[in-house]
């Protein structure tokens, strides 16, 4: 087990002996709401990590390092904004899927674009975004959006 596991692990259970001190009571209803909320959350986990499996499974390595690792790292990183910017994917699902690709060969400049682009750009929810601020601002903050992933994905690629 990794040190930062392990004093993560010792400061939760610190925590938690202080709550259980402070109010026996309210500790009990938050573990309880926390272990429902748990459960909700793992079955959308486990079906989202399994269409991540699927895709890996059926997308051929080669196309994903001709996609997102290819020669020219430019073109590989706007592929990855492209892919970003278009798909609907949570956060905490898109960083073991680009665990995933990097081992597959994708470029780390690609991936990091991807996902600075999936949390920042909102294709896709651009129409509820235009309903409640309007064209202009939706347009404007998508696209400076888009550029700064690419700044950030540069950055990335620079200091990695």
């Amino acid at each position: 087990m990794e040190t930062s596991t392990l004093v993560l692990i010792v400061i939760t259970i610190a925590a938690l002996l202080m709550s259980f001190k402070k109010d026996k009571d309210k500790t009990i209803l938050g573990l309880k709401l926390a272990k429902g909320r748990f459960f909700e959350m793992a079955g959308e986990i486990v079906g989202i990590l399994a269409l991540i499996g699927l895709f890996l499974a059926f997308v051929p390595p080669e196309t994903i390092k001709d996609l997102l690792g290819g020669s020219n790292p430019l073109i590989s990183t706007f592929n990855g904004a492209m892919i970003g910017t278009i798909a609907i994917i949570p956060a905490f699902v898109a960083f073991p899927l680009s665990a995933s690709l990097v081992s597959m060969g994708a470029n780390l400049m690609a991936v990091a674009a991807f996902i600075a682009t999936l949390t920042m750009v909102g294709f896709i929810t651009a129409p509820i975004e235009i309903e409640y601020f309007g064209k202009r601002f939706t347009f404007v903050r998508n696209v400076v959006s888009f550029l700064v992933a690419i700044a950030i994905a540069i950055g990335m690629g620079a200091i990695l």
